[in-house]
């Protein structure tokens, strides 16, 4: 389904605010949706530590609904950090990036080496927020999962993936920011790709 956009200016002032204007957009999606369907949406918010948590709690608070989080980390070359080559949830999802990165000598070894220490480290995350979340029950619920932004796609596309196996109604990509020529491969991850995009000069 394509993805539906808003474009407002100034610039988002923080992460608060984009929370805010993506609620507005989200709340309209899911109205109109009650009206088309005659059935109303069970929505659960899914922030993406640690970014996505104040834009998804703006929107929870919007939408009156419970907010959660999921984890999900980078996995990043072991011989360069900046460098993502795949992403992990704490669920056991991965979701590996171009075979390109990856020198086929070396390839088993990096990748469990990487693997290992992205698994711990969004376990360790996992284990210091969760003990605040609500207990949920994503069946047959919209679960709305959100990041602040969205650069290359990989976290949230293993999050939709791991909260899929949670036999949700649907699963909603949204983030205030990404780039224009990501949203036909992030649609492949979720039933609905939500985003706000600010325009500068608008």
């Amino acid at each position: 389904m394509l993805g539906e956009t808003m474009s407002h200016n100034p610039l988002f002032t923080d992460r608060t605010h984009a929370g805010e204007l993506l609620a507005r957009v989200i709340h309209d999606v899911l109205t109109q949706q009650t009206i088309d369907s005659g059935v109303k949406p069970v929505p659960i918010v899914y922030a993406l530590p640690r970014g996505g948590v104040p834009v998804a709690a703006r929107i929870a608070h919007f939408l009156d609904c419970p907010l959660t989080i999921i984890v999900a980390k980078k996995i990043t070359h072991p011989e360069n950090p900046e460098l993502a080559i795949g992403a992990v949830t704490t669920f056991g999802n991965v979701l590996w990036a171009d075979q390109k990165l990856f020198r086929p000598k070396h390839d088993a070894r990096w990748r469990e080496v990487a693997l290992n220490k992205a698994i711990n480290q969004a376990k360790s995350l996992e284990a210091q927020l969760i003990p605040a979340c609500p207990q949920v029950n994503a069946e047959d619920a919209t679960l709305i999962l959100v990041d602040d932004g969205i650069a290359t796609g990989m976290t949230i596309a293993v999050a939709a993936t791991a909260l899929k196996t949670l036999s949700p109604a649907a699963v909603w990509l949204c983030t205030p920011v990404v780039p224009q020529t990501l949203l036909p491969w992030l649609q492949q991850w979720g039933d609905r790709t939500i985003v706000v995009t600010p325009q500068v000069g608008l």
